[in-house]
Protein backbone atom coordinates (compact mmCIF):
# COMPACT_ATOMS: atom_id res chain seq x y z
CA UNK A 1 0.00 0.00 0.00
CA UNK A 2 1.24 3.66 -1.17
CA UNK A 3 1.64 5.81 1.45
CA UNK A 4 0.64 8.79 1.52
CA UNK A 5 2.74 11.86 0.45
CA UNK A 6 3.31 14.52 3.23
CA UNK A 7 3.80 17.61 2.26
CA UNK A 8 5.32 21.19 3.63
CA UNK A 9 2.24 22.93 4.92
CA UNK A 10 2.65 26.88 3.94
CA UNK A 11 0.84 28.10 7.52
CA UNK A 12 -0.44 26.88 10.42
CA UNK A 13 -4.08 26.61 8.72
CA UNK A 14 -3.01 24.19 6.28
CA UNK A 15 -1.64 22.13 8.68
CA UNK A 16 -4.83 21.97 10.60
CA UNK A 17 -6.77 20.89 6.97
CA UNK A 18 -3.57 18.71 6.38
CA UNK A 19 -4.25 16.57 9.55
CA UNK A 20 -8.06 16.30 9.07
CA UNK A 21 -7.86 15.26 5.70
CA UNK A 22 -5.23 12.70 6.77
CA UNK A 23 -6.49 11.66 9.82
CA UNK A 24 -3.33 11.38 11.38
CA UNK A 25 -2.22 13.41 14.96
CA UNK A 26 -0.16 16.03 15.07
CA UNK A 27 2.50 17.40 18.11
CA UNK A 28 3.34 21.01 18.89
CA UNK A 29 6.13 21.72 21.33
CA UNK A 30 7.89 25.32 22.06
CA UNK A 31 11.30 25.51 21.31
CA UNK A 32 14.23 27.80 22.46
CA UNK A 33 17.32 29.45 20.47
CA UNK A 34 20.19 31.44 22.32
CA UNK A 35 20.44 34.78 21.44
CA UNK A 36 23.19 37.64 21.97
CA UNK A 37 21.69 39.51 24.91
CA UNK A 38 19.89 42.57 24.30
CA UNK A 39 22.25 46.13 24.62
CA UNK A 40 22.06 47.66 28.07
CA UNK A 41 19.41 50.29 28.64
CA UNK A 42 16.69 48.62 25.98
CA UNK A 43 13.62 48.93 27.35
CA UNK A 44 12.59 45.22 26.18
CA UNK A 45 15.97 43.77 27.21
CA UNK A 46 14.06 41.48 30.10
CA UNK A 47 11.96 39.84 27.23
CA UNK A 48 14.17 37.68 26.06
CA UNK A 49 15.16 35.56 28.99
CA UNK A 50 13.67 32.68 29.44
CA UNK A 51 12.14 31.69 32.45
CA UNK A 52 12.79 28.01 32.12
CA UNK A 53 16.45 27.96 30.98
CA UNK A 54 17.74 31.69 32.42
CA UNK A 55 19.26 32.50 29.24
CA UNK A 56 18.77 35.59 26.07
CA UNK A 57 16.40 33.83 23.91
CA UNK A 58 13.34 33.49 20.98
CA UNK A 59 10.91 30.96 21.37
CA UNK A 60 9.70 29.30 18.26
CA UNK A 61 6.22 26.82 18.14
CA UNK A 62 6.76 23.85 16.06
CA UNK A 63 4.46 21.44 14.54
CA UNK A 64 5.19 17.80 13.67
CA UNK A 65 3.25 14.67 12.66
CA UNK A 66 3.04 11.81 15.16
CA UNK A 67 6.66 10.35 13.16
CA UNK A 68 8.50 13.72 14.00
CA UNK A 69 8.63 15.41 10.60
CA UNK A 70 8.18 18.97 10.57
CA UNK A 71 5.60 20.24 9.25
CA UNK A 72 5.43 24.28 10.26
CA UNK A 73 7.28 26.44 13.02
CA UNK A 74 6.15 29.76 13.56
CA UNK A 75 8.14 33.10 13.42
CA UNK A 76 10.21 33.30 16.63
CA UNK A 77 9.31 35.39 19.62
CA UNK A 78 11.19 36.63 23.06
CA UNK A 79 11.44 33.54 25.38
CA UNK A 80 10.06 35.40 27.98
CA UNK A 81 6.41 34.39 26.36
CA UNK A 82 4.52 31.19 27.81
CA UNK A 83 3.99 28.13 25.61
CA UNK A 84 0.31 28.60 26.19
CA UNK A 85 0.12 32.32 25.41
CA UNK A 86 2.39 32.05 21.95
CA UNK A 87 0.29 29.23 20.00
CA UNK A 88 -3.63 31.23 21.50
CA UNK A 89 -1.40 34.34 19.27
CA UNK A 90 -0.46 32.60 16.76
CA UNK A 91 -3.97 31.73 16.17
CA UNK A 92 -3.75 27.56 16.92
CA UNK A 93 -7.43 28.08 19.73
CA UNK A 94 -9.31 29.38 17.25
CA UNK A 95 -7.88 27.19 14.08
CA UNK A 96 -8.60 24.05 16.07
CA UNK A 97 -12.29 25.11 17.40
CA UNK A 98 -13.39 26.21 14.20
CA UNK A 99 -11.69 23.52 11.99
CA UNK A 100 -11.74 19.69 11.46
CA UNK A 101 -11.68 17.57 14.16
CA UNK A 102 -7.84 16.63 14.46
CA UNK A 103 -5.88 15.64 18.07
CA UNK A 104 -2.95 17.44 18.47
CA UNK A 105 -0.78 16.41 21.57
CA UNK A 106 1.01 18.56 24.18
CA UNK A 107 2.81 19.40 26.87
CA UNK A 108 1.56 20.60 30.50
CA UNK A 109 2.53 24.19 29.18
CA UNK A 110 -0.65 24.00 27.01
CA UNK A 111 -3.11 22.85 29.54
CA UNK A 112 -6.29 25.05 29.07
CA UNK A 113 -6.17 24.62 25.54
CA UNK A 114 -8.10 21.22 25.23
CA UNK A 115 -11.09 23.27 27.25
CA UNK A 116 -10.84 25.58 24.73
CA UNK A 117 -10.28 23.63 21.35
CA UNK A 118 -13.13 21.06 21.95
CA UNK A 119 -10.94 18.56 23.32
CA UNK A 120 -8.59 18.59 20.21
CA UNK A 121 -5.35 19.76 22.53
CA UNK A 122 -4.16 16.72 24.55
CA UNK A 123 -2.34 17.51 27.53
CA UNK A 124 -1.30 15.21 30.25
CA UNK A 125 -3.51 14.53 33.12
CA UNK A 126 -4.41 17.07 35.84
CA UNK A 127 -2.73 15.36 39.09
CA UNK A 128 -5.79 15.35 41.35
CA UNK A 129 -4.23 14.70 44.58
CA UNK A 130 -1.79 17.08 45.59
CA UNK A 131 -0.38 14.92 48.44
CA UNK A 132 -1.64 11.73 50.39
CA UNK A 133 -2.48 10.38 47.08
CA UNK A 134 -3.74 6.47 47.23
CA UNK A 135 -1.64 3.75 45.62
CA UNK A 136 -3.78 3.04 43.04
CA UNK A 137 -4.17 6.42 42.00
CA UNK A 138 -0.56 6.88 41.81
CA UNK A 139 0.12 3.95 39.28
CA UNK A 140 -2.74 5.03 37.34
CA UNK A 141 -1.63 8.79 37.06
CA UNK A 142 2.18 7.39 36.06
CA UNK A 143 0.65 5.37 33.26
CA UNK A 144 -1.02 8.16 32.00
CA UNK A 145 1.94 10.41 31.81
CA UNK A 146 4.56 7.88 30.52
CA UNK A 147 1.83 6.72 27.92
CA UNK A 148 0.60 10.43 26.62
CA UNK A 149 4.81 10.83 26.75
CA UNK A 150 5.77 7.71 24.51
CA UNK A 151 3.09 9.25 22.32
CA UNK A 152 4.73 12.98 21.75
CA UNK A 153 8.40 12.29 22.11
CA UNK A 154 8.86 12.01 18.62
CA UNK A 155 8.60 16.23 18.75
CA UNK A 156 11.65 16.34 20.31
CA UNK A 157 13.20 14.21 17.43
CA UNK A 158 11.73 16.41 14.97
CA UNK A 159 12.98 19.41 16.90
CA UNK A 160 16.59 18.00 17.22
CA UNK A 161 16.84 17.90 13.62
CA UNK A 162 15.96 21.38 13.44
CA UNK A 163 18.75 22.70 15.96
CA UNK A 164 21.33 20.27 14.31
CA UNK A 165 21.11 23.24 11.71
CA UNK A 166 24.59 25.13 12.67
CA UNK A 167 22.86 28.42 12.33
CA UNK A 168 20.46 27.40 15.43
CA UNK A 169 23.08 26.29 17.85
CA UNK A 170 23.24 29.48 18.72
CA UNK A 171 22.70 32.78 16.77
CA UNK A 172 25.00 35.53 17.31
CA UNK A 173 23.63 37.96 14.15
CA UNK A 174 20.82 40.02 14.57
CA UNK A 175 17.78 38.87 16.79
CA UNK A 176 15.47 40.37 13.97
CA UNK A 177 16.43 37.86 11.55
CA UNK A 178 15.53 34.83 13.59
CA UNK A 179 12.36 34.24 12.15
CA UNK A 180 13.07 34.22 8.61
CA UNK A 181 16.51 31.89 9.41
CA UNK A 182 14.39 29.51 11.98
CA UNK A 183 11.39 29.23 9.17
CA UNK A 184 13.92 28.86 6.52
CA UNK A 185 15.62 26.30 7.85
CA UNK A 186 12.19 24.52 8.85
CA UNK A 187 11.21 24.26 5.51
CA UNK A 188 14.27 23.13 4.32
CA UNK A 189 13.85 20.48 6.82
CA UNK A 190 10.42 19.41 5.94
CA UNK A 191 11.42 19.33 2.22
CA UNK A 192 13.96 16.70 3.12
CA UNK A 193 11.59 14.85 4.85
CA UNK A 194 8.97 14.80 2.27
CA UNK A 195 11.99 14.25 -0.40
CA UNK A 196 13.33 10.92 1.55
CA UNK A 197 9.41 9.19 1.76
CA UNK A 198 9.26 9.29 -1.91
CA UNK A 199 11.22 5.84 -2.23
CA UNK A 200 9.05 3.90 0.44
CA UNK A 201 6.09 5.57 -1.42
CA UNK A 202 7.18 3.75 -4.88
CA UNK A 203 7.31 0.62 -3.68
Amino acid sequence: MHRQRRRAAADLAEVVDHLGASGEFGIVDGTEIRVRRPAAGRKDRDRFISGKNKQNAVKAMVVTDGEGRMLWCSPTRPASCADIAHARQLGLVTLLADGPAVEILADAGYQGLGAQTGRRVVTPPHRKFKKNAPDWYEEMYGRQRKAHSSRRIRVEHGIAHLKNWRSLARHLGRREHMSDIVQAIAGLLSHQQTADLIPAQQM
